[in-house]
């Protein structure tokens, strides 16, 4: 067997075996298929907006649909951020998260600014961005130990971005 063979073989293997490992993880909501960011937005985060008030509103909306709140956290500086955002303003993943989310976007500068928001939710201290933050209509975070799971979105396709914020819908 050549040595492109062995390998291409391994990797088919080990691409099975990860599938087989994480099938029930995976029969959560399925992700609707989306189609490839060609623009990312340019300050999606508003550094002048007042946070505390802008999530307190979609809070509000979030109990009164009985949908979640998705926080999501970032700076305009920040290439993860820019990229989750624009991801997010996707047609046919705005239509998805419209009907499962209440979102609202934080500016936290460069972790200097709306300290105050993670902290509401229990998160000590402010790791990265983007950091997201998802709220069940009684106020139970629902990922507490998973906030900074699109830390690394240039690296993750559009698909997956998507996935994972499908992963937090019950």
């Amino acid at each position: 067997m050549t040595l492109h063979r062995s390998i291409a073989r391994r990797g088919l293997l080990l691409g099975a075996a990860a599938a087989c490992l994480a099938g029930p993880a995976l029969a959560r909501i399925a992700a609707p298929r989306i189609e490839p960011l060609k623009r990312v937005p340019r300050t999606p985060y508003d550094p002048g907006a007042d946070a505390d008030a802008a999530v307190r509103a979609a809070e509000a909306r979030a109990k009164a649909s009985g949908k979640l709140l998705l926080i999501d956290m970032g700076g305009n500086w920040c290439a993860d951020c820019l990229i989750v955002s624009g991801i997010m303003e996707l047609p046919t993943a705005r239509a998805f998260l419209a009907k499962h989310y209440e979102i609202v976007l934080v500016d936290v500068g460069r972790i200097d600014r709306n300290l105050q928001i993670p902290a509401r939710y229990g998160m000590k201290k402010l790791l990265g961005v983007p950091a997201v933050i998802v709220v069940d209509p009684k106020g139970r975070v629902l990922n507490p130990d998973d906030a900074f799971a699109l830390a690394d979105a240039r690296a993750m396709s559009n698909q997956a971005v998507l996935d994972k914020l499908a992963s937090w819908v019950p």
